[in-house]
């Protein structure tokens, strides 16, 4: 009985140990989590040359090796992006029929991703193609969250049944709650304003970012906690970007609490470090598959803190994943049979060697300058719809807004042309051939020069035609000469009244409604038919130019050819810059007024006025204070007579 008695002491002493070892052991303050990330991947599924030609970066291959690496480490690690994860490559061409990006990211163990402006390129019915084609693969595939950026539903305009049956059969949610090693995730998709602008043809509808997180993030935590009895981490997969640190991001963060971390895609950003708002983190890891982001967090109390943070650069210096490498590959041949074949070419066929170094994409958006790399397409747009049509192209015109990379030095292929000039709405790059009358004309040379300050997107680059502006003078009265350059190289006046045959980009051309608001209904620009009617925007597919079998003519296809056509070598005339923009900045009064028009005129008034006024409340001050004087200086005289 006594051994009984020592037996269960001894058993209650270890149960009670037992108690208190469990929780010590698993107790908060050792939790950790790892949250892979990209955004922005654009299609980029193979790596891209440096601007110097020196190596390279991205590439899915590569970028699985590092994925692989991570999650030997953390094998519970969750990996997640923040959208545009199509258009920007070859690859692209099979976004409808074959859904090659999200097969690729769910074969690379993609948990959740979200839709970013240019899955909205192909339109609805490309976009409804696609996530068709993905859930008919049979493929694993990432889930997609999106929740402020919806089609319309039923009984709205735009309604469509089998694009919401397609949404449907994916699984596309506003949120989703993962678990993965014990703690629970809250992911949930929000859509930015500059994205919704930059898809003016998804048809979707566009709801507050702020308003509709703050929702999501009540709702979905309160859901996980009543059904897990777990406080989950908050993730928001935001296309919206940051800029400078700031940005719309930002003022996410800083508007809706309970967010944990925000994954931040649509404006191409590196941040070395987290920026913090609101208890919020705030990561970006560039574009392309440049970097995988590693956000490593641990819990402290109640809170989850950064333990690491690191952005591993996929370059040539990472080893080829030989599953991932051998899938693209494939996708390669595939892409050349059914797409390139059509146009004569082959994926890495070399059009030309380029001993020159030409600007980067950041370097297009950063300053206000004439690019011998937009010279080379605005020119390539002219020649080549001059060679299809036999007619005179006054000016063909790009925007920094539709080029997506430069042009390496060495052999140029056409895979490197098309991921410079991929960027479609529809279609891949479609030209147009319009009519501007004159005094639009001239008006689209203003908008470069006035509004690139507002938007740098909106910086454009033109063939035949030449002209300056000084970046002092009054806006939308900045630029001081304009003429029309001709093949031959004389010069010849505008006239406003003439009708001027203009080439574009479709994305770009669709994007000319937008000038009046850009401008704040300054500027406009009405593109016309050779009789000189309006086009109205969704009538310009009409005016897609085409070639002698009805073939739409393709941006990319232009400069390919364009290029090709130079036997082997590169023009020497693209070794610098032509005179064809000339940008400066002048206080000297003579340039601040050359060829002055009513907005220099009100603005020069307005100042006058202005100037007038100071000298007339300054000169009125002044008599008052003199007749005070007076006045002071004759009360005391008098006094001193009365004494």
């Amino acid at each position: 009985m006594k051994i009984m008695r020592i037996f269960a002491v001894i058993l209650s002493v270890v149960m009670c140990m037992a108690v208190c070892i469990v929780p010590l052991s698993a107790t908060q303050d050792d939790k950790e989590i790892t949250v892979l990330f990209t955004h922005d991947l654009h299609s980029h599924l193979l790596p891209s040359a440096n601007k110097s030609g020196q190596g390279e970066y991205g590439g899915y291959a590569r970028l699985m090796t590092a994925i692989n690496a991570q999650k030997a480490i953390d094998p519970d690690a969750i990996l997640v992006d923040a959208g545009d994860f199509s258009m920007g490559s070859l690859f692209q061409t099979a976004y409808p029929t074959s859904a090659i990006e999200l097969r690729m990211m769910g074969a690379m163990g993609y948990d959740v991703t979200t839709f970013g402006n240019h899955e909205y390129d192909y339109l609805q019915s490309g976009l409804k193609s696609m996530l068709k084609a993905a859930k008919s693969s049979g493929d694993k595939l990432p889930a997609i969250v999106c929740a402020n950026y919806l089609p319309p539903v039923k009984g709205q305009d735009g309604y469509d049944a089998e694009l919401w049956q397609a949404f449907n059969d994916y699984g596309v949610k506003d949120y989703m709650i993962l678990e993965r090693g014990g703690t629970y995730y809250v992911i949930f998709g929000i859509f930015g304003e500059d994205a919704d602008a930059c898809a003016p043809n998804s048809g979707m509808v566009f709801e507050d970012p702020a308003a509709v997180a703050k929702e999501i993030v009540k709702t979905a935590v309160s859901e996980c906690e009543a059904t897990y009895g777990e406080k989950p981490v908050v993730i928001c997969l935001s296309h919206s970007g940051t800029d400078g640190g700031k940005g719309e991001d930002y003022e996410l963060a800083k508007a809706v609490d309970g967010i944990d971390i925000i994954i931040s895609g649509h404006t191409h950003t590196t941040l070395e470090e987290p920026i913090v708002v609101n208890g919020t983190l705030i990561v970006s890891a560039a574009e392309y598959g440049r970097n995988l982001g590693v956000l490593k967090l641990k819990m402290v109390g109640d809170d989850w803190v950064t333990a690491d943070y690191k952005l591993i650069a996929i370059d040539e210096n990472v080893a080829e994943d030989p599953t991932i490498a051998a899938m693209v590959e494939n996708y390669k041949l595939a892409v050349e049979k059914d797409y390139l074949s059509k146009y004569g070419y082959t994926f890495d066929q070399v059009l030309v060697n380029n001993p020159y170094t030409f600007d980067t994409v950041d370097e297009v958006y950063a300053t206000q300058h004439e690019s011998t790399l937009c010279n080379i397409f605005s020119d390539a747009y002219k020649w080549a719809v001059e060679r299809t049509t036999g007619k005179t192209v006054d000016m063909a015109v790009t925007a920094a807004g539709v080029i997506r990379g430069s042009l390496p030095v060495g052999n140029v292929t056409v895979s490197d042309v098309f991921n410079a000039a991929s960027l479609g709405v529809g279609t891949e790059g479609e030209l147009i051939g319009i009519y501007l009358t004159g005094k639009d004309l001239k008006a689209a040379i203003e908008l470069d020069a006035s509004v690139q300050p507002l938007m740098r997107s909106a910086q454009l680059f033109m063939s035949g035609v030449e002209y300056s502006f000084n970046q002092y003078r009054m806006i939308f009265n900045k630029v001081d000469y304009a003429m029309l350059r001709r093949a031959d190289g004389t010069l010849e006046a505008i006239d406003d009244e003439k009708l001027y045959f203009v080439v574009a980009g479709m994305y770009m051309g669709q994007m000319l409604g937008s000038v009046k608001e850009t401008s704040f209904g300054l500027l406009s620009i009405t593109p016309r038919d050779a009789e000189g009617n309006p086009i109205a925007t969704e009538d310009l597919v009409k005016y897609v130019v085409k070639d002698e079998n009805g073939n739409p003519l393709k941006e990319w296809d232009a400069i390919a050819d364009y290029l090709y056509e130079m036997d082997g070598e590169m023009n020497q005339r693209y070794s610098k810059v032509d005179g064809r923009k000339v940008v400066y900045a002048s206080l000297n009064p003579i340039d601040l007024l050359r060829n002055a028009n009513i907005f220099t005129y009100v603005a020069l008034a307005l100042v006058l006025i202005l100037i007038a006024a100071i000298v007339f409340i300054v000169r009125a001050i002044v008599v008052h204070r003199k007749r005070k004087k007076a006045k002071n200086s004759e009360n005391t005289e008098s006094a001193q007579s009365e004494s």
